[in-house]
Formats: C-alpha cells, structure tokens, sequence
C-alpha cells in the first residue's frame, strides 16, 4: 500500500540502526525499515519484489514494506546519501528539485530520525571488527563466523574515526541548510531505554499505540565484546602516547 507517512532513519555506520529498525519493525506500527537503498542490497530486494527498473523498485520498497496503518520507514548511511539521490533524480520529474523537496516527493509526510553514538572510538572500533569480520550484525538464532579474525590497526581506526566524524557533521549540515529537526536517537541512551524510545518515536510520527503495547520478540543480540573493549584502550593509550601501556595490552589479548 501507498504510505501515509513515512520516515528515515540517518545514521552513520555502527550507530545502533539497525538494532533501532528492528526496535520500530517490533511494533507492527511502524513499518519495516532496513536499508532498502544500498546498492548492495538492491539485487537481493529486486529478486524478491520482482522489480526491472529503479522506478520499480523504488515503488514496490514502499508498498511492499507499509504497514497496514500507512507508516513506512527505511534507514540510509551517509556514506551512500548521494549515490541513492543520484538514481532517485535519473527518475522522471525528480532531475531539478532541492534535495529535501526530493524526499518529501518520494515519501510522503516525511519525517527523520537521527540516531548519533556518543562514544566514536567505540563506534570506529565496532566498525574496524566488522569491516574486517564481515560480521554486520549478529542474530540470536544465527550464529555468524568471522570471514577472517579481526586484527588491531591504530591508523585504520583511526581512519574509521576521522569519516565518522565527518558524516556526521554531514548530515547536521544537512539538517540545518534545509531547516530540519529531526528526533534524535543517542544509541547509549537508546540501549538503556529501548522501549521508551521507540514509543517517543511513535509519538514524534502521531502514530496511535495502544496502552500495553507488546514488542516482537528481539533476535539482534551485542556484539561488543571483551576484544572490543581491548581495542579501545589500546586506541586511547596511543594516542596519548602512551606507546608502552597498548604494546602490553596487545601482548594480554
């Protein structure tokens, strides 16, 4: 079914999106957003929908993933923000318009959401581990084995560290260029109040939730571990050269 309204999710990669998509898929009243916009994994979608032509597709995203009660939502990463722009503007009509008309064009009632992680060593550590474990996400009932072990890498890291920071400050340029505020998600916050967060969203949307509402059950499960949290230590005490205190570190792990 067309949307009614519609919403997106800007995250940079490591942030909780997709622990914060299955939160909001949970309800049964908030569509079921993923990242239906990455080239990677449109083959995958198009296969399933059926869809030729990127106008195809773009349309049977939407009606194939609205909620009975008319609220669509998907998540897009910076780092493919402009790629997405570029086929959605190879659309008819959609060549001249200002990004923000763009979107509100494409999905109806638009809202954002935009979810940011406090702690960006963290974040560039989880990103470093899964870049090379090619481990994106873990599932309770789908244990996933790494494609090769994850090895420390100060300058890789710290190369993960220094993009974030400007896709971040990327899409807040994008936000106050356009005159956008959108409801915030701080994943340490989220974490802690999982539930309560999702029903603000739902508040922010003016979709109704009933008293008592009952969550799906949650298959997503933590993947920071004591490695980890190993590797942001060695991180900190490098960079404040502290050269002696990671080498022993790395020597325990």
């Amino acid at each position: 079914m067309r949307p009614q309204t519609s919403y997106l999710i800007c995250a940079t990669h490591r942030t909780g999106s997709t622990l914060l998509c299955e939160a909001l898929a949970n309800t049964g009243l908030a569509g079921q957003p993923a990242e239906y916009f990455w080239s990677g994994y449109e083959p995958l979608w198009s296969a399933r929908w059926g869809s030729t032509t990127y106008a195809e597709y773009h349309a049977a995203a939407l009606e194939r993933t609205t909620t009975p009660n008319g609220v669509f939502g998907c998540k897009i990463i910076f780092a493919y923000f402009d790629d997405f722009l570029s086929k959605v503007r190879q659309l008819h009509g959609y060549a001249d318009l200002s990004t923000p008309v763009l979107l509100s064009t494409i999905f109806p009632n638009l809202h954002y959401i935009w979810i940011t992680r406090r702690d960006k060593v963290r974040q560039a550590v989880s990103l470093r581990k899964a870049v090379q474990s090619q481990i994106w996400e873990q599932r309770t009932e789908q244990p996933t084995a790494p494609v090769q072990n994850p090895v420390f890498d100060f300058e890789a890291i710290d190369n993960w560290l220094q993009a974030i920071l400007q896709h971040e400050a990327a899409w807040q340029h994008y936000f106050a260029e356009w005159g956008v505020t959108p409801f915030t998600v701080v994943y340490e916050n989220f974490i802690k109040a999982y539930e309560a967060t999702v029903l603000d969203i739902l508040y922010y949307l003016h979709i109704p939730a009933p008293d008592g509402l009952v969550f799906g059950k949650r298959a997503l499960r933590k993947q920071a571990n004591a490695l980890s949290e190993e590797w942001v230590q060695r991180y900190h005490h490098i960079r404040e050269g502290d050269v002696s205190r990671a080498n022993c570190q790395g020597e325990e792990g």
